[in-house]
């Protein structure tokens, strides 16, 4: 099984989103919206099931 890791996605979306930006300047709020609303569910998943890292 395959994982991908942050570290990729982050700049292949951010390279897509500029080469969207470029193409259709108007999305640009609809697609920052996407991003940060993507990338705090991201941050926020482990919190959201209650898993706690034990120490």
């Amino acid at each position: 099984m395959t994982t991908i890791d942050l570290v990729v996605i982050q700049p292949l979306v951010a390279l897509i989103f500029g080469i969207l930006i470029l193409l259709m300047p108007r999305i640009l709020n609809y697609l920052v919206a996407i991003y940060l609303i993507i990338i705090g569910l991201i941050g926020l998943w482990p919190h959201i099931f209650g898993s706690r890292i034990l120490h």
